[in-house]
C-alpha cells in the first residue's frame, strides 16, 4: 500500500531508501560474486506490483501531483538524449538499470537505432565484463567490501534485526555466516534484488550493461568505461558505517515491498521518464527524519561526485563522436545530473522521448 508522507519528511525518506536502492548500481558486483549460490528453484518471473498504477487508481490527486513533480524535474523527460559536442560531433546518452528484466535490456526503437550507428559503447565500468577484475579489486582493496578487523555484521545488529537479515539471506540461498564479514551496503544490495532477478541471473541472463557489451562486441563496436571497480565501491565505502547500518535495517524492514519498488522502477524506465524516480520515492516510501549530515554525504559521494567524474571522463569520447553512453538512469536528471553538467560544459543535449 502506498503511504503518504509529511512534506517536511519527503527528502529524507527518499534519500534514506535511495541509500539502499543505489546499491542497484553495484548489484552487478554481488551477482558476479555470488551467481553460483542463488537458489535455482526461485521463480524467474517477478511478482511485484506497479505502485504507480495503484496510486493512479486509488489516489488520482496524489498521482497528478507526482506527475507534476516529474515534469518540473530538470532534464527528466527522456532516457535517451542526443549529445552534440561543441565541435559538432554527435553521440547519444542513455539511462539504464543494472538488472536483467527483459523490459530493460530490450532497447526501444530509438535507442536501438542510436546504438546501431555508434562506434563506441561507453558504460560505467568495463570491470563488470571481467569477474577476475572484480576479484582482483577485492584482493587489493578488501576494506571496500569487507570488515578487515574483528568486526562482523552480526556484532552490529540487534537480535530482531539480525533475525530478519538472516531470513532474507536464507531466501537467497545464503547463510548469515557466509556474509557476516561483508559491509552492510553489500548485504543491502543482495536484499534489494528480488529473488526473480537473482534466479534469472543464475540461469544465465545478462544485466543491460553486459547485454549491450555483448551486442557491441558482435558488431565490432569498441567498449570504454568511465569508472573503476575500486572507485565505485569506494563511493559507498566512504560513507559512515552507522548510515549504512540504518539503510540495511530499513531495506530489510520493507520486506516484499522492495519487489514492488523495483517493479515500479522498471515501469518508470519503460515509460522513459527518469524525472519520475525521485517523486515516486518521495510519495511511496516510509521513513523518519534522518541525520542530515549523513544524507548529504551520501548524495554527494554516490550521486553528485560520480556524476561529475563520469561527465568529465566521457567528454573526450563525446568530442570524437559516435559514442553510445549507457549509465544508470538516476544519474541523468536534476540540476547536478549528467545532462545538466554536459550542458554547462558547452554540449547540446536534445531529449529523444520514447514513443514520439
Amino acid at each position: 500500500m502506498l503511504m503518504r508522507l509529511d512534506p517536511d519528511r519527503l527528502a529524507d525518506a527518499a534519500l534514506r531508501l535511495l541509500a539502499a536502492l543505489t546499491t542497484l548500481a553495484f548489484a552487478s558486483f554481488t551477482l558476479i560474486l555470488f551467481a553460483g549460490t542463488w537458489m535455482a528453484r526461485a521463480e524467474t518471473v517477478c511478482t511485484g506490483d506497479d505502485l504507480l498504477a495503484i496510486m493512479e487508481r486509488d489516489d488520482p490527486a496524489a498521482y497528478a501531483r507526482l506527475l507534476d513533480a516529474s515534469a518540473a524535474t530538470v532534464n527528466g523527460e527522456a532516457m535517451l538524449w542526443q549529445i552534440e559536442a561543441p565541435g559538432g560531433a554527435v553521440s547519444h546518452l542513455y539511462g539504464t538499470m543494472h538488472v536483467t528484466d527483459p523490459r530493460i535490456f530490450e532497447l526501444d526503437a530509438k535507442a536501438s537505432a542510436a546504438f546501431d550507428v555508434s562506434e563506441t559503447l561507453v558504460i560505467e565500468t568495463t570491470d563488470i565484463l571481467d569477474p577476475a577484475a572484480i576479484m582482483a579489486t577485492m584482493a587489493e582493496h578488501p576494506e571496500l567490501m569487507m570488515f578487515t578487523d574483528a568486526t562482523t555484521l552480526s556484532s552490529l545488529l540487534e537480535e530482531a534485526d539480525r533475525e530478519r537479515i538472516e531470513a532474507a539471506m536464507n531466501e537467497r540461498g545464503l547463510s548469515l555466516g557466509a556474509v557476516d564479514k561483508m559491509k552492510p551496503w553489500m548485504i543491502a544490495a543482495m536484499a534489494t534484488l528480488p529473488t526473480c532477478e537473482l534466479a534469472r541471473k543464475s540461469a544465465g541472463a545478462e544485466i543491460l550493461d553486459v547485454a549491450l557489451a555483448t551486442r557491441a562486441k558482435a558488431a565490432g563496436i569498441e567498449i570504454e568505461g568511465l569508472e573503476t571497480t575500486a572507485e565505485q565501491l569506494g563511493a559507498m565505502a566512504a560513507l559512515p558505517l552507522d548510515f549504512h547500518m540504518r539503510a540495511l535495517v530499513e531495506t530489510i524492514a520493507l520486506g516484499e515491498t522492495i519487489d514492488d519498488v523495483i517493479e515500479t522502477m522498471v515501469v518508470i524506465h519503460a515509460r522513459g521518464e527518469p524525472g519520475l524516480f525521485w517523486p515516486f520515492f518521495q510519495a511511496a516510501l516510509p521513513g523518519d527524519a534522518s541525520d542530515g549530515i549523513a544524507i548529504a554525504g551520501f548524495e554527494q559521494s554516490v550521486i553528485v561526485d560520480r556524476n561529475r567524474t563520469m561527465t568529465e571522463r566521457m567528454q573526450p569520447l563525446l568530442d570524437a563522436g559516435g559514442a553510445f553512453v549507457a549509465i544508470g538512469a538516476l544519474h541523468l536528471p536534476g540540476e547536478d545530473g549528467v545532462v545538466a553538467l554536459l550542458q554547462e560544459a558547452g554540449y547540446s543535449a536534445t531529449p529523444l522521448p520514447s514513443g514520439d
